[in-house]
């Protein structure tokens, strides 16, 4: 990772608008133009979004962020937690996409690549409710 810091956007947003954003940063190159570098991490429900959020959560990333624990088990020893609920939580980012796992052998290193967490939640667009309920 570089000395600056990189922020992980999440945002709820339909396929749809997803798509849309896609396809403008899309012509945007087309047209020339640089687009920022983001992290962006596109949800399509508040549920994925809580899980990211909870305390729990929030403690596993700045463990990781902070201590580069080599492995899962050592994760759960630095936050003092049962392995099998830090697994279940970190599979859980990584199914996300908030993590990932760097495998060496039968060890599995946890890497958060952002030092900051952004959200944006829509709350007057429709695809809000439309999301919102199908969660």
């Amino acid at each position: 990772m570089s000395d600056r810091n990189r922020t992980l956007h999440v945002r709820i947003a339909s396929t749809e608008e997803t798509r849309a954003d896609l396809r403008e940063r899309v012509r945007a190159l087309e047209r020339g133009e640089s687009p920022d570098e983001m992290l962006v991490l596109n949800l399509h429900n508040e549920a994925d979004l809580a899980r990211i959020v909870r305390p729990t959560t929030l403690e596993l990333l700045r463990t990781i962020a902070r201590r580069d624990p080599q492995s899962m088990r050592e994760v759960a020893d630095m936050v003092d937690l049962d392995y099998k609920e830090v697994h279940r939580n970190l599979t859980e980012l990584a199914d996300l996409d908030v993590i990932r796992f760097e495998e060496t052998g039968r060890s599995k290193r946890p890497v958060v690549e952002f030092d900051d967490i952004e959200v944006e939640i829509p709350v007057s667009s429709d695809s809000a409710e439309t999301d919102t309920a199908s969660a």
